[in-house]
C-alpha cells in the first residue's frame, strides 16, 4: 500500500496501541504489516510526550509514527471552526486540531476516543 493514505493517530490510540494485547495493538500491527502508513499530527505527538513517559516507550513510539506531522495555518482555521461548531467545550481545541490535521489530510483518524464522532459531519473520518 505504498500510496495509500495515512492513518492519523490520536494521543489515545498510541497509548493503548503501547500496551501488549490490546485492540489498538493488534490494529496498529496489522496496519504496519501491511504496510499501511501512519502519521501523527505535532498536536497530538505533543500530547503524547506530555507524559508520563519513560524513555523506552518514547523511543518505540518514536520509530512507529516517524516525524509528526506540522499543524498548519489550515489546520488552524478548520480547528477553530470545529471548536466553535462543538459549542467552544472547554479543554476541547486539542482534540479540534487532531482532527483538523485527519480531515485536510482526507485521512482516516485512529483514536480510541469516541468523542471524535462529533467531527464526522465535518468530514472526520474513523479508521
Amino acid at each position: 500500500m505504498t500510496d495509500a493514505v495515512a492513518i492519523h493517530l490520536d494521543t489515545s490510540f498510541l497509548i493503548r496501541a503501547l500496551l501488549p494485547g490490546t485492540v489498538e495493538s493488534r490494529r496498529l500491527e496489522a496496519w504496519l504489516d501491511d504496510r499501511q502508513p501512519v502519521v501523527i499530527s505535532a498536536m497530538a505527538w505533543a500530547e503524547f510526550l506530555s507524559g508520563p513517559l519513560d524513555v523506552d516507550t518514547f523511543a518505540v513510539a518514536g520509530r512507529l509514527v516517524g516525524e509528526a506531522a506540522p499543524v498548519t495555518g489550515a489546520h488552524a482555521e478548520l480547528a477553530a471552526r470545529l471548536f466553535n461548531a462543538a459549542g467552544r467545550r472547554r479543554s476541547s481545541l486539542p482534540d479540534c486540531l487532531v482532527a483538523a490535521a485527519a480531515i485536510e489530510a482526507s485521512a482516516p483518524l485512529a483514536t480510541a476516543d469516541a468523542g471524535f464522532a462529533r467531527f464526522a459531519d465535518a468530514g472526520l473520518q474513523l479508521a
